[in-house]
C-alpha cells in the first residue's frame, strides 16, 4: 500500500467544512429552484458535515475511555453522515447553469461501450435512480478492479455501495433534493437533472479515478 500524502493530517484535529457552491443557487433554474437548491445546500449538506464531525468526535472519546459499547451506533453514524457529506460534495460539481447534452471524449467511449450508447446509459441510471426505495441516490461509477463503469443505487448514503467504487456522478433523489419543486413526482426531477449535469466534472472524475 502506498504512503498516504502528508497532509498534516490529525484524526482529533480534523474539522469536515461544508463547500461554497461555484454558481448562485438561482443559475439552476428553471431546473432546480433557488430555494429547493439553498435550502438543499446550506440546511441538509450543512447537517450532514455536522454529524460526521461530532460522530468522529465521539468516537475519539469512545477509543480514549475504552467505551467500546457505542461503537456500533457511532460507526453507522459515521457512514450515514460522512457519506452524506461526500456525495452532497459530489452532487454539488456535478451541476452545472451550462451543463446538460451529452459527455464526450474519453467518458463517451466508456458509456458507449459498457451501455451500448448514451440514450440506453441515460435510461438506466433514470430509472434505477427512480426505484430507488425511499430516500437514496443514483450513481454512476468507476469500478477499478474490473475496470468497468457502473450503474448504482444507494439506499440513504451508504447502503449498498459497491467497497472501491468511485462516484463519478452522483444524483440525489432524497425528496429534500426535489419536493419543494416537484412534490411526489421524482420522474419529473430526473427528467429535468439531466438539462443541469456538468458533464465536464464527470469526465474529470473519470480521468481521476482511472489514474
Amino acid at each position: 500500500m502506498s504512503a498516504l500524502p502528508q497532509t498534516g493530517y490529525r484524526p482529533h484535529m480534523a474539522q469536515y467544512t461544508l463547500p461554497d457552491l461555484s454558481y448562485d443557487p438561482a443559475s439552476l433554474e428553471p431546473h432546480l429552484s433557488a430555494a429547493i437548491v439553498s435550502l438543499h445546500h446550506d440546511k441538509h449538506h450543512a447537517t450532514y458535515v455536522k454529524g460526521a464531525n461530532t460522530a468522529l468526535e465521539q468516537l475519539e472519546t469512545a477509543r480514549s475511555k475504552e467505551d467500546w459499547g457505542s461503537l456500533v451506533g457511532l460507526e453507522k453514524a459515521l457512514a450515514f453522515n460522512l457519506g452524506g457529506h461526500v456525495l452532497h460534495s459530489i452532487y454539488w460539481t456535478n451541476l452545472s447553469p451550462n451543463g446538460g447534452g451529452e459527455p464526450d471524449g474519453a467518458l463517451r467511449a466508456a458509456i458507449d461501450d459498457t451501455f451500448d450508447g448514451f440514450a440506453s446509459f441515460r435510461d438506466l441510471f433514470t430509472q434505477s435512480a427512480l426505484a430507488v426505495q425511499g430516500s437514496g441516490w443514483g450513481i454512476l461509477s468507476w469500478e477499478p478492479i474490473g475496470g468497468r463503469l457502473l450503474v448504482q443505487q444507494l439506499g440513504t448514503h451508504q447502503d449498498n455501495h459497491v467497497i472501491g467504487a468511485v462516484p463519478l456522478l452522483a444524483i440525489d433523489v432524497w425528496e429534500h433534493a426535489y419536493y419543494l419543486q416537484y412534490q411526489n413526482v421524482r420522474a419529473d426531477y430526473m427528467k429535468a437533472i439531466w438539462n443541469v449535469v456538468n458533464w465536464a466534472d464527470v469526465s474529470k472524475r473519470f480521468d481521476a479515478a482511472q489514474a
